[in-house]
């Protein structure tokens, strides 16, 4: 299919006056949610960090304290735990930003450690809003080690990913 300039301006322009995040892949109740669904979920929020480049160390900038609802309780609310199976427990979440990075969670990594209370979507910073400029909404893991590879500018999608049945 071809689009023109013209249809990809105006597409353009409604994603950036109304920014969403989608929940989908293997999940029972897939979801889209502009900023006003993400502020109905519980508030969580991580403290302030240095974002550090993860291959050469460099130092980029301080990053204030985010506050935003966490991956998890959206991944929830989507569905992602059935109680009638437990296929949930080889889920991957591939995380994709506007301009196509894409960052990966297990569901362990999210619902069995400590790093899945600090990872959220983030709409607002050091007490004020953030807008597009900002990358709204902005995905934060907010436990690594290195944060800079999983700090997520314009999170679009994150989509579940069942892995195959073990080799035995």
């Amino acid at each position: 299919m071809q689009l023109s300039r013209e249809t990809l301006s105006s597409s353009s322009e409604a994603v950036c006056s109304s920014p969403s995040v989608e929940i989908g892949g293997a999940v029972q109740r897939p979801l889209t949610l502009d900023l006003a669904a993400l502020r109905e979920f519980d508030r969580a929020s991580i403290e302030p960090f240095d974002l550090v480049c993860f291959s050469t160390g460099r130092y980029i900038r301080p990053m204030g304290s985010y506050r935003g609802v966490q991956l998890r309780v959206l991944l929830d609310a989507a569905g992602v735990r059935r109680p009638d199976n437990t296929d949930f427990k080889r889920t991957v979440f591939l995380a994709h930003a506007h301009d196509g990075y894409a960052v990966t969670f297990s569901w362990h990594e999210l619902f069995n450690t400590p790093i899945g209370a600090q990872v959220i979507i983030a709409y607002e910073c050091e007490d004020r809003e953030l807008g597009i400029e900002d990358g709204l909404p902005v995905l934060v893991s907010g436990a690594d080690t290195v944060r800079a590879p999983r700090h997520m500018k314009r999170l679009v999608r994150v989509d579940a990913h069942v892995l195959g049945a073990s080799h035995r």
